[in-house]
């Protein structure tokens, strides 16, 4: 087999050609170029067993090649066969093959025969195979008259098939008299024979139309047996039709179809034989009756079976064997079982072989005087004998040859001459077959030949082994060396494969491999070259590969699909769908690196490949897509095993979509009592499709099944049949039952009703007893329907009940309720607290004691205490004002209670009262008691008034709350500089009685910070804070104004205006030629904070300062023209600089909390001093 090749710029893909073409090469004898002088070699002939169809021309085959070009001659039946007596017979021209012209008269028949053909010319002769010629037979089937068989339920049964024996043999199969195939199964199966088979016959399987058909391929026809008929009855109709028609005889069978174990119906006993030939299929077959359906298991007694050529057909009724060999000789067991017993068959299989080839003898081409052999080496069972024949006739009686010696399967050849040539055939026989090959030796001087085409260009993927061809002939045969390049030295096997047929390999070809290479072939009579070329590409690479998907019906899915590849290469890309092409569906879409699927359908799951394709090579990736969705519901609901009680629901699933189902969720319908309404019943496992429902009396049933898997839920099933329950008495009473007053003469009692699925029947009533707990009085009991509340009247007031509530209907009582407690009404308590005693505990804070009532004076269920307080005014203010009071409620027995949140320096008074579910009781005694002094609230209101150069007025307004007797107030100030920085602290009592203050001797155009707060003997109370600033001095403002009005003062500023203009002129210059201003550095080295430049939004001097140097003063220090401000409206108000209080209370009201406050940070009391600041500066910072 030598290597496709292609001319000069088409380029050819080394890389793309399995490596065992070559190596076939290598291993078999040169072809001799067909313009030498060569024996003839058999190219094509028909094959052995030839079955013609006796419809058409025969043609039998024979070409051959040879030079010079061979003559044909032909035998038929070990006789020469004269094609010239036969008008019928002609012979191709140029060719030896026969065509039988039978289609215009003569008969098929008349040309069977064994055919042999031989190809002759001056070097030798070759011979074809044996051929054997029958034509196809394709018989009827002979005339019968079936009888109809009847039998009974669970009987066995064979229907014969019998077919004619055609050729080649007829393909079997049964059909009825619509041409549908018969179903098959476990129970029905057709044998290899062709006979159908029954283990056990069963009413469905009555018909009138079972038809065998063969079908014969080799004609294109098929025919029929007659149809035979079948009935089967049960054994009732089998006895009635007996004793009225029939013999017992007259029936197919004897047994009666009772349950049974398992026996064979073929093969027939427990052992058989079988025997079969290398290669073929080895097909075991044991079908088994009984009742149950046996099942059937196959074992190999002394092995396992094949794994990868074991196959079970015919519902494992048949094993089969592919490629046998000797190895699968041995003793293979069928084991049928149903669940009465088991049976076993034991089939013992020889494996016979015809002759095949171990070493078939190779064309020889030797130079005068060179050696050689001919091999001829077949195996098989029995071993073959080997014979040799030369141009067709058997070596024992052709022509002696000295160069020629016969040892064996060898033929030895030595110093051999031009009539050394000849063909020879080796035939290797036994009794199952035979095998016949030609050789020729042809003794031929010829100088080396190159026969690969000059300057073929390879192109081969990187890392990929490249195979550079070099086919050549000669005799003797030549020598063979490879060279890289126009100067390169000859190439060795350290790196390279020289195979024997002159390939040249490069096992793994890298870009450096890439160049011309030269083939030389020399022998003693000469030298031939040949160049090829070689270019090395870059793989085809898949670098971002489709991955698995899983997605939902209905939705989008993307596979992703990059390819990188070689510059000089252009892929084609290909989408597959399962190793086909995919749907012609606009929901396909392809993209450059996409395919993209919409609106996935079930049908669109499978695997995905992306091909990339080169002219080099192919690479290809592949994922799978999975589509899934929420289950189909279930179907073919049915109802079955019913109790009064319960019912067995059954249920096929439907398809699930892929995804498992994971559980069934049956609901219920009440077509009685909630007439559309589903309710859950059960759920059960995903495998099961059976479920036992546990029933409530009296309700009209309908039952649907949903599937659910990952996905989610299916839609409903159908619902099913209804199924209506009996009626039952109530198993159950009524829930929540109370019994509670609501005057102080009744009982209510209050139940909630059953729903009609509860009721378990129709009259559903309720039993309402009770009586008195700790009486001995009978059960009082009322029957009463439609309602869920019963009123007892006349009844003491607050006494335990006993209440039963008991369900009953038209069939029965429930069973007997438990007995709950309820009272009867409510009155209000009689009797109020006493000895009530107050403990103050701080000026905010009071404990209150007193004694519990009796509790039979409470008169209902006692919820706690409640104290009444308020703050005692003087008869004045009580005329004027509502005295509001304030409640405190202790839930309980409480005996105690906390009083927080009073008015320190306040006289309070108090009363307690019990509380029950009716209200409040009798109040006890007011109780009066006082809370001692405490710190005061801030002062109403600080207003500074009349500034002057160097005073401040200030007038206020006591405390709003002096919880107290005020001893004095503080005053605390400090001076505020331009800068917002803090002075030094200056601390002032002052007698409580005054309400104005002035300071005198303060800093002129000055700003300062008051803190003012009052005392009483406890402490300090909450401050409020205020700013204000002294007026300026008039005289040196004036003297501020001169100065700047005056002309050397003008001209001044203009020269240093000027300065400052040359300068910075100066320094663009300088900074333009990249230099640097020199005085800029030194201010930026030395900066001087006394040289500070004005500001000029204010003309003040200041350094150069952000936002934060412009802030203003703290919101609320700039005061209304009055100097007044009130408390409400400082933001310097007592969340800053007060204290408050913070606190909560427990569920029994009592304080649980502590004082504490919040305080601005104090002032500072350091020594700094605030610069007196300049007539200007202050003049500008007035406002």
């Amino acid at each position: 087999m030598q290597l496709k090749i292609m001319p000069k710029k088409k380029h050819f893909s080394a890389g793309r050609v399995p490596l065992i073409l070559f190596l076939c090469q290598m291993i078999s004898a040169l072809d001799v170029p067909l313009d030498l002088v060569q024996p003839p070699t058999i190219t094509q002939q028909s094959p052995k067993d030839y079955i013609i169809d006796p419809r058409e021309n025969i043609v039998i085959q024979c070409e051959a090649k040879g030079k010079p070009p061979p003559s044909f001659s032909w035998t038929r039946n070990g006789t020469h066969f004269d094609i010239d007596k036969d008008p019928l017979v002609t012979m191709k021209p140029g060719s030896g093959t026969l065509i039988i012209n039978i289609m215009s008269e003569g008969k098929a028949e008349t040309y069977e025969g064994v055919y042999q053909c031989t190809a002759r010319n001056e070097r030798g002769a070759a011979i074809s195979n044996n051929i054997v010629v029958r034509p196809s037979r394709s018989p009827l089937w002979t005339k019968e008259r079936l009888e109809p068989i009847t039998l009974h339920n669970g009987q066995s049964l064979v229907l014969p098939c019998r077919p004619p024996i055609g050729l080649p043999p007829a393909i079997i199969f049964w059909m009825d008299n619509s041409f549908q195939r018969l179903p098959q199964s476990e129970r029905v199966s057709q044998g290899l024979n062709g006979d159908l088979y029954f283990s056990n016959v069963l009413p469905e399987d009555t018909r009138e139309d079972y038809i065998c058909y063969a079908r014969f391929n080799h004609t294109q026809t098929i025919q029929q047996k007659q149809p035979i008929s079948l009935k089967v009855i049960s054994v009732d109709e089998l006895n009635d039709t007996i004793a009225a028609n029939l013999s017992d005889t007259e029936f197919y069978g004897a047994k009666p179809g009772k349950e049974r174990p398992p026996t064979f119906l073929t093969p027939q006993g427990t052992e058989s034989r079988k025997e079969e030939l290398r290669g073929n299929v080895l097909s075991l077959e044991c079908i088994a009756e009984g009742l149950p359906t046996p099942i059937i298991y196959w074992i190999k007694e002394d092995g396992t079976l094949p794994v990868n050529r074991t196959f079970y057909q015919n519902f494992k009724k048949t094993l089969q064997i592919t490629q046998v060999s000797e190895a699968d000789s041995g003793n293979y067991q069928c084991i049928a079982k149903n669940t009465l017993g088991a049976v076993h068959h034991t089939i013992s299989v020889t494996v016979k072989a015809a002759p095949y080839w171990i070493s078939a003898p190779q064309n020889l081409v030797l130079s005068p005087g060179e050696n050689g052999t001919l091999i001829c080496r077949a195996n098989g069972n029995p071993k073959p004998r080997i014979g040799w024949l030369t141009n067709g006739v058997p070596v024992e009686i052709a022509p002696d040859d000295p160069s020629r010696k016969i040892d064996g399967d060898t033929i030895i050849f030595s110093n051999v001459q031009e009539r050394s040539s000849a063909v020879y055939q080796c035939n290797a026989s036994n009794e199952y077959g035979y095998l016949l090959a030609n050789a020729f030796v042809n003794v031929l001087a010829e100088p080396p030949r190159i026969l690969t085409s000059a300057n073929i260009l390879y192109q081969v993927i990187a890392n990929r082994p490249a195979l550079l061809d070099c086919a050549f002939f000669g005799s003797p045969l030549p020598t063979i060396e490879w060279f890289k390049g126009t100067k390169g030295s000859a190439l060795h096997e350290d790196i390279y494969v020289l195979h024997d047929n002159g390939t040249l390999e490069i096992p793994v070809a890298q870009k450096d491999s890439t160049g011309t290479y030269t083939c030389v072939a020399r022998n003693k009579l000469g030298m031939a070259k040949n160049e090829v070329h070689l270019e090395i590409k870059d793989p085809t690479r898949i670098i971002k590969q489709p991955e698995y998907a899983v997605v939902q019906r209905g939705s989008k899915v993307s596979f992703e699909c990059k390819v990188k590849h070689d510059d000089t290469l252009i892929p084609t890309i290909m989408w597959l769908k399962d190793n086909g092409e995919l749907p012609n569906d606009e929901r396909f879409s392809i993209g450059k690196d996409h395919l993209v699927v919409t609106d996935v359908s079930d049908d669109d799951g499978g695997m995905y490949t992306c091909a990339a394709n080169t002219t080099l090579d192919s690479v290809s990736a592949s994922a799978v897509l999975r589509v899934v969705d929420v289950p189909n519901p279930p179907f073919d609901l049915e109802l079955t095993n019913q109790l009064d009680k319960g019912v067995q629901l059954t249920w096929t699933p439907g398809d699930d979509n892929n995804s498992p189902i994971t559980k069934f969720i049956i609901e219920y319908e009440d077509a009685m009592h909630e007439a559309g309404i589903w309710h859950h019943q059960a759920e059960v496992s995903g495998t099961q499709t059976t479920a036992q429902l546990t029933l409530s009396p009296y309700v009209n049933y309908s039952f649907r099944v949903m599937a659910e898997n990952s996905i989610g839920r299916s839609v409903p099933s159908e619902a099913s049949e209804q199924y209506l329950t009996k009626a039952a008495e109530p198993d159950q009473n009524p829930t929540a039952v109370e019994g509670l007053g609501t005057e102080p003469d009744n009982l209510v009692i209050t139940w909630k009703p059953l729903n009609g699925f509860e009721s378990n029947g129709p009259g559903l009533q309720y039993k309402v007893s009770w009586r008195q707990k700790d009486g001995d009085d009978e059960w009082t009991s009322v029957v009463v329907a439609n309602v869920s509340k019963y009123i007892v009247s006349g009844t003491p007031t607050f006494v335990p009940y006993l209440i039963k509530v008991q369900a009953l209907n038209d069939v029965g009582f429930a069973p007997e309720p438990a007995a709950v407690m309820g009272h009867s009404g409510e009155d209000l308590p009689m009797v109020a607290p006493g000895n009530v005693r107050v403990n103050v505990v701080n000026s905010t804070l009071a404990e209150v004691h007193w004694d519990p009532v009796p509790l039979k004076s409470v008169r209902g269920h006692l919820q706690g205490y409640r104290i009444y307080y308020w703050k005692a005014q003087s008869s004045s203010k009580r005329n004027r004002r509502h005295i509001e009071k304030k409640i405190l409620t202790f839930q309980g027995n409480k005996t105690h209670g906390m009083l927080p949140g009073l008015q320190p320096y306040s006289h309070y008074v108090l009363n307690v009262r019990v509380v029950n579910g009716k209200g409040e009781g009798p109040a006890s005694t007011d109780r009066g008691f006082h809370t001692p002094e405490g710190v005061p609230s801030a002062p109403s209101s600080l207003k500074i008034v009349n500034p002057t150069l160097d005073s401040l007025t200030l007038e206020w307004d006591p405390p709003s709350h002096p919880n107290g007797v005020l001893t004095e107030y503080t005053l605390r100030y400090q001076p505020i500089n331009s800068t917002h920085e803090l002075g030094p602290l200056v601390d002032l009592k002052i007698p409580a009685n005054k309400t104005r203050w002035t300071l005198n001797h303060l800093n002129f155009s000055t700003r300062y910070k008051f803190y003012f707060y009052a005392q009483t003997s406890v402490g300090s109370g909450s401050q409020i804070t205020e700013e204000a600033i002294t007026t300026v001095d008039e005289a040196m403002a004036s003297r501020q104004v001169d100065i700047a009005t005056q002309g050397w003062f003008i001209g001044l500023m203009c020269a240093v205006a000027l300065l400052i203009l040359i300068l910075l002129i100066v320094c663009f210059i300088r900074r333009n030629k990249g230099g640097k201003y020199p005085v800029k550095e030194k201010e930026d080295a030395h900066a001087d904070p006394e040289i500070q430049p004005m500001k000029e939004d204010d003309g003040t001097f200041g350094e150069y300062s952000d936002a934060e140097d412009h802030k203003p003063l703290k919101k609320g220090s700039r005061t209304p023209s009055d100097r007044t401000v009130k408390k409400e409206d400082s933001d310097d108000s007592l969340v800053d600089y007060g204290e408050g209080v913070n606190g909560q209370f427990n569920e029994d009201g009592s304080f649980i909390g502590q004082y504490s406050g919040k305080k601005e940070k104090e002032p500072a009391e350091g020594n700094e001093s605030s610069e007196a600041p300049s007539p200007v500066n202050a003049m500008n910072s007035f406002v």
